[in-house]
């Protein structure tokens, strides 16, 4: 009887390590979309959004874009294709996961976004 206890026992630690494993990974993926807006100054605002990948309408994107640039002072600057294109996937990083779920999106700041 102990041999098929210990297989038992077993098979429940084993189970419960594949679901661990497929919990941590199923992380949601971040679409990054490589931003430059000309700002009011003539400079070039360079940032990213960063939003769930899930999200495929990309004039959601532009306005979470338009929300950051008005965040900024820079409301009236132009943000379409021509200034925002998806760049790649990347997995949920723990310093955004926060904002994405308050917000639906993080903003990485790179250059004159000050």
């Amino acid at each position: 009887m102990k041999p098929i206890l210990n297989i038992v026992l077993l098979l429940i630690c084993f189970q419960g390590y594949s679901q661990t494993q497929h919990k941590t990974n199923t992380k949601m993926k971040i679409a990054v979309w490589d931003t430059y807006v000309t700002k009011k100054d003539g400079t070039i605002m360079h940032f990213d959004i960063l939003a769930p990948e899930t999200i495929k309408d990309t004039s959601v994107i532009y306005n979470y874009g338009k929300d950051y640039l008005k965040s900024k002072e820079q409301e009236e600057q132009p943000l379409t294709s021509k200034e925002c294109r998806f760049c790649h996937v990347e997995t949920l990083r723990p310093q955004w996961e926060t904002e994405i779920k308050q917000n639906g999106y993080f903003i990485i700041e790179m250059e004159n976004c000050n």
